[in-house]
């Protein structure tokens, strides 16, 4: 069925009869419904315009949706990937503090031993040190006994045990026994 346009009803010719509607009034009506036809015609294009338009701004929206949603996307992605690598860069710092810590801890340890055997060195030397006095005291002694008492003996000791430990050179500390001879 084909649709009746404005002009066809314009241009709609009738056959005549005798006993037929009034003419004027048959044009006067059809004269009417060209007009609402026209009148519906162009508010017909009206409405196609605006469909048009509005499914241009429909996808024009979908397009930005998809857009944000990407972008939402792509966001969360960026932020997911600096939060790892946050993670990763923090767990670098804790390693290397770690490291920098448990090498310190090393040097302590380095440090602490060199200072025990730097003691001990001490103490040893401080022991040979002693043995040496007693063993040259021993000798002074000894030999002390063995001089005749008449009064010179002494002098001769007292010079031999002086020659004695500057010859060592020994310093007299605290732990050093102190010889006096009278």
């Amino acid at each position: 069925m084909e649709k009746i346009t404005p002009i066809d009803i314009q241009h709609k010719e009738f056959k005549r009869a005798l006993q037929g509607y009034d003419r004027t009034d048959v044009d006067r009506f059809l004269d009417e419904i060209i007009e609402t036809l026209e009148d519906y015609a162009q508010e017909r294009v009206a409405l196609q315009t605006e469909i048009a338009d509005l499914k241009e701004r429909i996808s024009h929206f979908k397009a930005m949706e998809e857009s944000l949603q990407n972008t939402l996307v792509l966001a969360q992605r960026t932020a997911d990937e600096v939060k790892a690598s946050a993670h990763k860069e923090a767990d670098l710092i804790r390693a290397q503090a770690r490291m920098a810590a448990e090498r310190e801890v090393a040097g302590f340890n380095d440090a602490i031993a060199e200072v025990r055997r730097e003691e001990q060195h001490a103490r040893d030397h401080a022991e040979k040190v002693k043995s040496e006095l007693r063993s040259l005291l021993t000798t002074h002694l000894a030999l002390l006994d063995r001089t005749p008492s008449n009064g010179s003996a002494p002098t001769i000791v007292a010079e031999s045990v002086t020659v004695a430990v500057e010859e060592a050179a020994l310093p007299l500390t605290d732990d050093t026994t102190r010889i006096t001879v009278y």
